[in-house]
């Protein structure tokens, strides 16, 4: 059997290994998603009409808010996600797993890509609960065409990618489980800093290049374009830069760290 050959089995086994282990304790998953479920429900039930009023003007709805949240807090959801990702790297890497794997005839990397590739999977299925539930609560894309719909679960299957690979890294970098949740926790926090909940235009001024360009409104922003029609721009191609850039330096620092022999 080739290298590529076993790399791709052992691969597949570590993918099946995640996948069973977040289906026999579903509470970990269910958990990081209560906090996009209650924000939505929160900011269109609670701040719906106000926040309509402010962004569509006094002729505005609940729906024209419930329009403009979903593509954020489905981008939010994604970010709460992938936290799972670097507590169990941590689980794996603090429990002495790693450093048996080390010793068996097994392709190295598999552990690393069976994280990786779990968590798209279960952030990618998230957002699809999370989505129906914005569905239930009257959010619709009627505009958008197949191929739009398409762009769309690929640039959310992407973004979960990118942010998969940076809490891969957070989680082989912290010394226990409960530190690699912490510091995850920007991956949650920074929607609330950029145009998922308001526009970016309307933040104040010495603020708003930190909310314009970062991460998650490029993204957020594309995302409203494709199933809403609204205007791109250059957020197609920021969104595409930081996916990029966010997976060269997750995989680099995520590989460095696993490849550093243990003291």
């Amino acid at each position: 059997m080739s290298s590529l050959s076993l790399a791709v089995r052992d691969s597949h086994t570590m993918l099946r290994r995640n996948l069973l282990h977040a289906w026999r304790y579903p509470s970990a998953t269910l958990n990081l998603l209560l906090t996009p479920i209650m924000m939505l429900l929160l900011f269109v039930y609670i701040f719906g009409d106000v926040m309509s009023a402010g962004i569509a003007g006094s002729g505005a709805d609940r729906s024209d808010y419930i329009a403009y949240i979903v593509p954020g807090i489905l981008l939010m959801t994604v970010g709460s996600t992938v936290i799972g990702a670097a507590v169990y790297v941590s689980m794996d890497m603090t429990e002495g797993l790693v450093a048996r794997f080390r010793t068996m005839a097994v392709y190295r990397g598999s552990v690393i890509v069976g994280h990786v590739l779990g968590s798209v999977l279960q952030s990618v299925a998230s957002v699809v609960l999370v989505g129906a539930v914005g569905v239930a609560i009257g959010f619709r894309s009627t505009d958008a065409t197949a191929l739009e719909w398409l762009a769309a679960f690929g640039l959310i299957a992407l973004f979960a990618l990118a942010l998969t690979w940076i809490a891969v890294g957070m989680g082989m970098a912290s010394p226990n489980p409960e530190a690699a949740g912490n510091m995850a926790m920007p991956l949650i926090l920074l929607p609330l800093i950029s145009s998922a909940f308001i526009p970016a235009d309307t933040m104040p001024g010495w603020f708003r290049p930190i909310a314009e360009y970062q991460p998650f409104t490029p993204a957020i922003e594309t995302l409203r374009g494709l199933l809403l029609g609204t205007e791109i721009g250059h957020n197609g191609w920021l969104a595409l830069a930081w996916c990029v850039a966010l997976i060269a330096l997750g995989y680099r620092w995520s590989t460095a760290q696993f490849n550093r022999d243990p003291k």
